[in-house]
């Protein structure tokens, strides 16, 4: 293990390295600049000026949102290799899940942070029924393309075509 010494302190490369990768991870996960700085009890400042460092491209910021989707995992991955900003890809039992495992109160906490995650987004892809469709354009706004699997009330996951997203992630990022 290699160590520097600067002035009284002995730092770890290393241990700075697998914090970074950590932090990008986590980001990378679609957790907000607070929550990994809460996770890993440092500054949010420390991970917004990583992220100023390392930052490659400008430009729209893209949301993947669905449910119920039986692909999920396989979206999320083209999602991310297309650099899309923010993805909450569920399917049924997920969703189902998320709303036992918890109380009303923290429900509604979790799905407000994503509401404005997604509203921070320059577009919105959203995969859901017909009228989740509707009450995401009416919470999010004008910035939200739908992909229609399906009318309400909907309990089973439709597989959703990874081509199809990828196509209109690329034409939203022009």
């Amino acid at each position: 293990m290699q160590l520097i010494r600067i002035g009284d302190k002995v730092v770890s490369p290393e241990r700075i390295h697998r914090m970074v990768d950590r932090i990008l991870e986590l980001r990378a996960q679609g957790h907000s600049q607070q929550e990994v700085a809460d996770i890993l009890e440092v500054d949010r400042t420390l991970i917004s000026r990583l992220e100023s460092l390392g930052e490659m491209r400008k430009g729209k910021k893209i949301a993947l949102v669905g449910f119920p989707v039986k692909n999920g995992p396989e979206l999320a991955d083209v999602a991310r290799a297309e650099g899309v900003d923010f993805v909450l890809l569920m399917s049924d039992r997920e969703r189902v899940d998320f709303a036992r495992n918890q109380n009303g109160i923290e429900v509604l906490n979790q799905v407000m942070r994503w509401i404005a995650r997604a509203r921070a987004c320059d577009a919105v892809i959203f995969i859901g029924s017909d009228q989740r469709l509707k009450m995401v354009e009416a919470l999010v706004g004008p910035q939200v393309i739908g992909i229609e699997i399906g009318r309400s009330p909907m309990t089973h996951d439709v597989y959703v075509s990874p081509d199809e997203v990828r196509d209109l992630i690329r034409s939203v990022k022009g």
